[in-house]
């Protein structure tokens, strides 16, 4: 049975818009709960700096060389300071050489078991590298090392929330909220910690006070678009995430979202720069592909909508995700129909 050009245009409206809606609530649940940064790693170096002894020990430059802390050299220089260790640690870190790092800071804490940042380093250092409840162990430590080190307890708020412990989490990051009202990266957990109890209205609040206290930090601004988004507020969420890529001009997820709602609004062709800027931004972002496939075939411009929609097909297979594999593969198939038809 042959479909009419008017029929298969509103066939393939109700498949784009359906396959649409499923790829924003999938990108809504995908986002990660804590942002680790190097900085923090650096911010616990001045505190460190700023509780040691008298003695004034040099940090290492970014050109000595790093030991190994398992080398038999270092397990028998006992004559370090916790602090040396835990210098040594942030600069392994720096370097790149997380699980070395790891084992420094670990050090520090067995020479000075009230050394916090030792522990907060050393929990950064864990998170880092996916050991959750490892890194919660030690963010815990230093809270109990220095009760009022508000980043130890925001990261351990962190740390439990992408644990799902959301009451122990809330407690926490209040904790660090009352300790510092202007530790940005508090009331940016907070806001996450609202957002997946879909008290949107909370979290909007906390991350406009994560973007008052932490400038630089475009997350706060892509979250709070994710909430705008969810309360339908398409005009506030496109604000948000031009914000966030104000900030971050590479921010992929950015990109894509603002591709989004340009599709949503009919203007496929801003659409496909947003996807476009989205893929330049991580050319390994599928979301980016699949976005600029349904902006192709709205256009009708079926020869490009194949291209692009193989590559999210694949990218979506070789990163695990079979469920939108499959849905790219629909919307290929369909693409590649649609193209073989007479003109």
């Amino acid at each position: 049975m042959k479909l009419s050009t008017d029929k298969k245009g509103k066939i393939l409206k109700i498949l784009y818009s359906k396959l649409l809606g499923l790829l924003l609530l999938a990108n809504y649940f995908c986002q990660p709960a804590l942002a680790i940064r190097n900085s923090q790693y650096a911010e616990a170096a001045r505190y460190a700096n700023a509780i040691r002894n008298s003695s004034n020990y040099p940090l290492p430059t970014t050109h000595s060389p790093l030991p190994t802390p398992h080398s038999p050299t270092l397990a028998q220089n006992f004559s370090r300071s916790a602090t040396d260790w835990l210098n040594q640690g942030i600069q392994l870190v720096q370097a790149g050489r997380v699980q070395e790092a790891i084992a420094a800071f670990r050090q520090a804490t067995q020479i000075d078991p009230n050394l916090a940042p030792a522990y907060y380093n050393l929990g950064l250092a864990l998170r880092q590298t996916g050991q959750l409840q490892l890194a919660a162990d030690a963010f815990y430590r230093a809270t109990q090392a220095d009760p009022k080190l508000a980043l130890a307890f925001a990261n351990l708020g962190g740390a439990l929330l992408e644990g799902s412990n959301w009451q122990l989490a809330n407690d926490y990051l209040q904790r660090a909220i009352d300790l510092d009202p202007k530790l940005g990266m508090a009331h940016y957990n907070m806001g996450l910690l609202q957002k997946q109890q879909r008290n949107c209205e909370r979290a909007i609040e906390s991350f406009k006070k994560a973007l008052e206290f932490s400038k630089n930090a475009p997350e706060p601004a892509y979250h709070m678009g994710e909430c705008h988004l969810q309360k339908n507020n398409i005009d506030k969420a496109r604000d948000a995430f031009r914000r966030a890529v104000k900030i971050n001009p590479k921010y992929a997820e950015a990109h894509y979202q603002l591709g989004s709602i340009l599709y949503n609004k009919g203007k496929e062709k801003e659409a496909l720069d947003a996807f476009r800027k989205s893929a330049e931004a991580n050319p390994n972002y599928p979301n980016a592909y699949y976005g600029a496939g349904l902006a192709f075939m709205r256009l009708r411009q079926f020869v490009e909508a194949v291209r692009v929609l193989q590559y999210a097909r694949d990218l979506y297979s070789s990163q695990g995700n079979g469920q939108w594999a499959n849905s790219a593969a629909q919307l290929l198939q369909q693409a590649q129909n649609m193209n073989s038809l007479p003109r």
